[in-house]
């Protein structure tokens, strides 16, 4: 079902996105890439390689349970996205210790979607 990553969202503290722009395009060379008009001068994009597809996204945020933070797994086909939100849906249900603390119901409005739309 999952195929590779497309990004990891890592979060620093607000005011520092030129600390960021410092380390991972200066220090590491990742080059970053434009973000939406609606999201600039809060987020940072940079690109993993030329051609990877893979990407480093910076935002500001604290490293709490409600975080921001998250990797993004490139999937293979609409029908494994669905099975795959499915699978996800019941362990938050079921709960336990390794349960995701939150999760869209399939069928319901995607969290995901609104965050990037609406910036949160």
């Amino acid at each position: 079902m999952i195929t590779g990553i497309h990004h990891v969202n890592l979060l620093v503290p607000e005011g520092t996105l030129d600390d960021a722009f410092a380390f991972y395009g200066e220090t590491l060379g990742l080059h970053s890439t434009p973000v939406p008009q609606l999201q600039r001068g809060r987020i940072a994009w940079f690109n993993i390689g030329e051609a990877s597809g893979q990407q480093i996204h910076i935002a500001f945020g604290q490293n709490d349970p409600g975080a921001s933070r998250h990797p993004c797994f490139k999937i293979g086909s609409l029908q494994d996205l669905q099975a795959l939100q499915k699978r996800i849906w019941d362990h938050h249900q079921r709960g336990g210790s390794a349960a995701p603390m939150a999760a869209d119901q399939p069928g319901e409005q995607n969290s995901g979607v609104h965050i990037f739309l609406f910036g949160g």
